[in-house]
């Protein structure tokens, strides 16, 4: 099954003249894949992560994920589907300040209907994977940045997501420590976990196994179809 398909999609958004951010395109990510999107401003790479997250609705074409397709869903079975099969890295993290890094990694399955035994058990574990469990107790102010990128990617695996999608995961970090978080993330691929990057830095792109390149919304080059 693969993990995220995008079939010709178009999404145009309104205004005059209205802004064509991507044209008729087709991506499938497989199961298992560490893959990044580049490309310059304005390319589309902002909106293919919006919609391969569920969190904007194309204007034509279709979006599956792990095999389920999002078209004509409803918001509250898009958020399911948000909850059971995706996880976000973003940028500037998103941890709750008040809450501890257990505590924010376990806000991840606050939408599965576990009971707050599990989601902290599932926590502890998601730490232990990104190297992190000795600083569960720690809130973010207390965390470096790359210790808070870490607690972001931990939050991300602790639902066993189909695919994380991570935004400029490297880009508020230094280059020792975005090359520390790039290694984890190559690390949890070798051991199965699928992952889509957008990126503007090639260092990151060099980092995964396959670049797609985006010009005025459409796919450029592929290097798997090189």
């Amino acid at each position: 099954m693969n993990a995220l398909e995008l079939d010709k999609v178009t999404k145009i958004h309104p205004g005059t003249p209205p802004v064509v951010a991507l044209r008729s395109l087709t991506l499938t990510v497989a199961t298992g894949e560490f893959t990044s999107v580049v490309g310059p401003s304005g390319s589309g790479k902002s909106t293919l992560l919006a919609l391969a997250g569920t969190l904007e609705r194309p204007t034509s074409g279709a979006v599956r994920i792990a095999g389920k397709t999002t078209e004509g869903l409803a918001d509250t079975d898009l958020s399911g589907i948000r909850a059971a099969s995706i996880g976000f890295v973003f940028q500037n993290f998103f941890l709750l300040p008040a809450l501890t890094a257990l505590d924010n990694v376990a806000t991840g399955l606050l939408y599965r209907g576990r009971p707050a035994d599990e989601r902290r058990a599932a926590a502890v574990t998601a730490l232990e994977r990104v190297g992190l469990e000795h600083r569960a107790n720690h809130r973010p102010a207390q965390l470096s940045g790359g210790e808070c990128q870490r607690v972001a990617i931990a939050r991300a695996l602790v639902g066993e997501p189909a695919v994380i999608l991570a935004d400029e995961p490297t880009g508020s970090l230094d280059t020792a420590t975005g090359d520390a978080i790039l290694s984890i993330l190559a690390d949890l691929n070798k051991r199965g976990v699928t992952i889509l990057v957008v990126t503007h830095n090639p260092d990151v792109a060099m980092a995964t196994r396959r670049t797609i390149r985006l010009r005025d919304g459409q796919i450029e080059h592929d290097s798997e179809a090189a």
